[in-house]
């Protein structure tokens, strides 16, 4: 018959082989988590995002684990997006800077099939015009494709028109987004924009509004909200600003981090 120590001490290593194995068998059955992939459109000449963006993704998306490819419209045909078709087949979120381009059909079908898939999408500053024609334009090539209603339809805005470009628009939080997780650690009472401000009310309902801009003697105007787009309710962030200027603001940097992080469920 063992003695109480003996006993004591046999159970010890029973319990430590248990655990040795137990820690061996999950190691072995779970796989390495991969890094969210970030797809990153750009096709816009007005604010210099084909040199921000890519700075961002570098500083601020990379350096926290995320893989990021950057999609940049053909130097030749901007509408064009080349690549954009197979980099969505292994991303987890689209990241779209686009103004009025009507990409080759098959490329805005593939965005159109991402979102109704229940995908998200962080979009800034011209995506609320990204794909729409204005008024007097006609879509006369049959390879190419416009989504006029993109705006009101995904990003749940009616862009109109911007202020003057050489008013500064003071930045506050919207009533009752105060905790919002896109908004931690943003410093709002330091956040004065340089770009124009974007008129895009009314927004659609289901839209929260998360920061308002204002400039003097006129509207405020929503300038960062959420939204869940379709039946499969993908997560939509988007911001108006995006102004180069912008981009040298720790605060707007920080709300960027913090829509990709929320539009991916972290």
């Amino acid at each position: 018959m063992l003695e109480p120590m003996t006993r004591r001490t046999s159970l010890r290593a029973l319990l430590v082989s248990i655990s040795v194995l137990f820690i061996a068998f999950v190691a072995h059955g779970a796989e390495p988590s991969k890094p969210a992939h970030v797809v990153i459109v750009i096709g816009e000449d007005e604010y210099k995002t084909w040199e921000t963006l890519p700075v961002f993704a570098k500083n601020e998306l990379e350096s926290r684990g995320y893989r990021v490819t950057i999609i940049q419209a053909d130097a030749a045909d901007k509408n064009n997006f080349p690549g954009l078709i197979q980099a969505l087949r292994d991303a987890d979120l689209l990241f779209v800077s686009v103004r009025r381009r009507t990409p080759y059909k098959e490329q805005l079908d593939a965005i159109r099939a991402w979102l109704n898939a229940g995908k998200p999408l962080v979009g800034i500053r011209t995506t609320c015009h990204a794909f729409a024609l204005r008024p007097k334009d006609k879509l006369t090539d049959p390879k190419l494709a416009a989504w006029q209603e993109f705006d009101p339809e995904v990003l749940g805005g009616h862009y109109v028109g911007h202020h003057g470009n050489k008013l500064k628009s003071t930045i506050t939080v919207a009533p009752g987004a105060e905790s919002h997780s896109i908004l931690k650690g943003v410093a709002v009472t330091e956040f004065v924009s340089n770009g124009s401000l974007y008129q895009v009310s009314p927004l659609e309902t289901g839209t929260k509004p998360l920061l308002i801009g204002a400039i003097p003697d006129k509207p405020s105007e929503p300038v960062a909200w959420t939204r869940l787009y379709g039946a499969k309710q993908a997560r939509v962030f988007f911001t108006s600003l995006g102004h180069v200027d912008d981009f040298q603001n720790p605060g707007f940097r920080r709300l960027l981090v913090n829509g990709v992080a929320w539009a991916l469920g972290k």
